[in-house]
């Protein structure tokens, strides 16, 4: 059986099998956060319905938390495992306890997700359940089991992948199963997919909001299109966008396992588009096991030389936005393409682990670091100091590494727009 490319793929194969719910106004789709979202999401826009997520927090049994005694889910059910209750004496002011503190992560959860808006009303509606696959089924049982207690029409789970007992189980437990693949063996879902990064809290809130960081163009008023890209061995997805008489191509080398759907780097390539500056947001690492070689830079390196190459045709003065190993990853590539390069920045960047490519960068590069994450600041130092191209270091005060305070990703986006406007 082969192996789906990643989440999004798998949930355009996925709605193709749940044609026959398409369109209809009794239909809601599910997605289980936080892997199971990006396939729901697909899965929703084709069929033309509702998309929302579902949480589920279980209830463990005291000392013992692995094993679950009920569930409690989006909505206020509560699900109670009356033989387990039954068996191990639990008290209902033990339940209570662990009630409490379970309802208040699945509401912090909830919030995060969701924000005030309420969540999705059941009764009496199709619910399609949606995650990207299911091993042992234990939090896709626990959502049944919650989904029913609302009250709906009919209750569908949908996969790309699982395990074949799993799927057979729950047969007896909905009213429809749509298993795309069931190997044998099994092992794992990510073993299925050939790109099984991780799915943030970001993307789901994205989605939720019904902009897909999977698909839909990120910038109002700025066409974007989806293009494949052949780097160094692996066919890469990027997101082009091109405002109108864009006057520079900026490529984003997004590093350490992140990929072009990153809510940051997206954010800083809006108010770059409002410049008219063209971005390529790119993955570097599209394949299984992302982890393993987020600091092989020199990999990352090839990859965005093999981007700058493909960019070289389309005329536009090109310019590199490099985060974190990403950073280094683009010094790498302007040290190996001098001619084509114009500008570098990097934000939060590991710009020491270009190595012996820094004195050979000619690009004018800017270096932004958070003040609050002082050993990456000293990293930026050292490698400055190697560099003879230059290059300027713009210390955002009150930021840590990730730039997650109020107001400092938006000064991120105004220094790299600066530079970037300047040397393009």
């Amino acid at each position: 059986m082969r192996r789906f490319r990643n989440r999004a793929e798998a949930g355009r194969a996925l709605a193709e099998r749940l044609e026959a719910y398409a369109g209809r106004d009794d239909v809601t789709v599910l997605g289980l956060p936080r892997g199971g979202v990006p396939v729901a999401a697909e899965v929703a826009r084709a069929l033309g319905v509702p998309l929302d997520v579902f949480l589920v927090r279980k209830l463990g049994v005291p000392g013992r938390e692995e094993l679950a005694f009920g569930a409690i889910a989006s909505g206020g059910a509560r699900v109670l495992n009356r033989d387990v209750v039954a068996t191990l004496g639990i008290d209902a002011q033990t339940i209570d306890a662990v009630v409490a503190r379970e309802q208040a992560e699945l509401e912090r959860r909830a919030e995060a997700y969701r924000g005030t808006a309420e969540p999705p009303e059941l009764r009496g509606r199709v619910v399609i359940l949606v995650d990207d696959g299911l091993a042992t089924g234990a939090s896709m049982r626990a959502a049944v089991e919650a989904v029913r207690a609302l009250g709906p029409a009919r209750v569908v789970v949908a996969v790309p992948v699982a395990a074949r007992q799993t799927c057979e189980e729950l047969a007896a437990e909905v009213d429809e199963v749509v298993c795309l693949m069931t190997p044998e063996p099994f092992f794992a879902v990510g073993m299925w997919y050939a790109d099984f990064s991780e799915t943030t809290d970001d993307d789901v809130r994205e989605l939720l909001r019904g902009s897909s960081p999977r698909n839909a163009p990120h910038s109002v008023g700025a066409p974007s299109a989806e293009v494949e890209l052949e780097l160094a061995g692996v066919t890469a997805g990027g997101t082009l966008t091109e405002p109108e008489g864009a006057r520079a191509l900026v490529l984003f080398a997004h590093g350490s396992g992140s990929s072009r759907f990153s809510p940051r780097n997206r954010a800083v390539a809006d108010v770059l588009h409002a410049a008219g500056l063209a971005t390529l947001l790119l993955d570097l690492l599209p394949e299984e096991g992302v982890v393993d070689r987020r600091f092989d830079i020199e990999l990352l390196g090839e990859r965005v030389t093999a981007a700058v190459d493909w960019a070289e045709p389309r005329g536009l003065p090109l310019g590199l936005f490099g985060a974190s190993t990403g950073a280094a990853a683009a010094l790498v590539a302007a040290a190996e393409r001098p001619e084509l390069v114009r500008a570098v920045v990097s934000r939060g960047g590991r710009p020491d682990l270009a190595g012996q490519a820094l004195p050979l960068v000619r690009a004018p590069t800017l270096l932004i670091v958070g003040g609050d994450d002082p050993l990456v600041l000293g990293l930026n130092r050292e490698a400055m100091a190697r560099m003879e191209a230059e290059v300027s270091l713009e210390v955002v005060p009150g930021a840590t590494h990730l730039f997650e305070e109020p107001g400092t990703l938006d000064r991120v986006a105004e220094l790299a727009r600066d530079w970037l406007v300047g040397h393009l």
